[in-house]
């Protein structure tokens, strides 16, 4: 269907309004919506977002949640894709419109799902760093780590912009702005437009670039964690990598030392 302008109230299913939109490249936006009041998820996780079809059906895909567990509202992170069937439409959304929320929150990028550790390596590209926006703003991860290392790649620099804002408004935090002062790392790349760090964070791992950067010289089983969420070749890079260190995939049922995203916007 074409996206239709101010949907009546209650014309959808788990219906939810949108009260603010946000466009920050011609391929890139975020939006946030109200919450239902009895929604309850851990900080990292997704659900299934969408709009209906023509005939009445919902179109559903898989985003996760960037605002914290806190957060009175939900936050989304979206790639605009021209042909995409849910995005194409998604992406003309304005404050008032209306999406569908099915309330059953999943995922494998949370807490629960790793063994306790010393440093937690946030490792994103593109809107994957969405999960990554909910966990730095979650006062538990500064509780559980001394360091917080996000990393963030995208091809151009102005595609690092939500994360920088980010980073920016976690720090200065009336909540767990002192602990993200002293504790957030953050580390942006750049793989096609000239920028202060390029490369591919699985080329810079390997490498002992971006350790080399940090000061970081023990990475490893005993102090480091990772939570992985980017494109299906870079998740599988990221995974042969962290295996080849020791690390062994967790999940909320076998917590361990990395945990990987399975779940993608189309």
């Amino acid at each position: 269907m074409q996206h239709e302008k101010n949907f009546k109230p209650a014309t959808l299913p788990d219906a939810q309004t949108v009260t603010k939109v946000e466009h920050w490249t011609d391929r890139l936006f975020s939006f946030r919506v109200t919450r239902p009041q009895s929604l309850r998820f851990r900080s990292g996780e997704f659900v299934m977002i969408g709009l209906l079809k023509d005939d009445g059906k919902p179109l559903l895909r898989a985003y996760s949640i960037a605002s914290p567990s806190w957060d009175d509202e939900l936050e989304f992170y979206s790639i605009k894709v021209h042909d995409g069937p849910l995005t194409s439409k998604l992406q003309h959304i304005s404050v008032g419109d209306e999406i569908i929320l099915r309330p059953k929150p999943v995922g494998t990028l949370v807490h629960d799902a790793l063994l306790p550790g010393k440093r937690i390596w946030f490792l994103a590209t593109g809107t994957g760093i969405a999960p990554f926006a909910s966990l730095t703003r979650e006062p538990q991860t500064y509780e559980d780590y001394d360091k917080v290392i996000l990393t963030h790649t995208c091809r151009d620099v102005d595609e690092l912009a939500y994360g920088k804002r980010l980073v920016e408004e976690v720090k200065n935090d009336p909540l767990i702005g002192e602990f993200a002062a002293e504790k957030l790392i953050y580390y942006p790349t750049t793989t096609r437009e000239v920028s202060a760090k390029m490369g591919r964070i699985t080329t810079l791992i390997e490498d002992g670039t971006v350790f080399s950067d940090l000061g970081i010289n023990d990475f490893g089983v005993e102090n480091d964690r990772a939570m992985v969420c980017g494109s299906i070749g870079l998740n599988t890079d990221l995974k042969k990598i962290l295996e080849t260190r020791g690390l062994r995939e967790g999940a909320n049922s076998a917590p361990a030392e990395f945990v990987v995203e399975k779940a993608f916007v189309g």
